[in-house]
């Protein structure tokens, strides 16, 4: 079994930043992907950024040219920088990690991020 360990949620203003982490318990060997979800109240969780284990990024629209995801070279490991952050990218982000041609679906527990105006 593996942990996906979540950090760095909080509170922000409008137009300021956070970098939010995500850590695997276990030192993977090629991942599938790794990536970041989020949820608001009365929507569904959607799918923010994930990177592929061969660097491919994907994001979407609404976080294009804000949002950078990075991975970690050695460890089995996520970085979220959001810059320019609004009010509705609040909400409890999710870490997602897949593995074994998608036999392997983990997820964190989540970490709340709050922009205030």
């Amino acid at each position: 079994q593996v942990e996906l360990v979540e950090s760095g949620g909080g509170l922000v203003q409008s137009g300021g930043s956070l970098r939010i982490s995500c850590t695997a318990s276990k030192n993977l060997f090629s991942i599938d992907a790794m990536g970041w979800y989020r949820r608001t109240p009365g929507k569904q969780r959607e799918l923010v950024a994930a990177v592929t284990g061969d660097g491919k990024t994907n994001y979407t629209d609404s976080v294009k040219g804000r949002f950078t995801i990075s991975k970690d070279s050695i460890r089995t490991s996520v970085d979220l920088q959001m810059n320019n952050l609004k009010t509705e990218d609040t909400a409890v982000y999710y870490c997602n990690l897949r593995w074994g041609g998608g036999r392997y679906v983990y997820w964190g527990r989540g970490t709340q991020v709050t922009v205030s105006s």
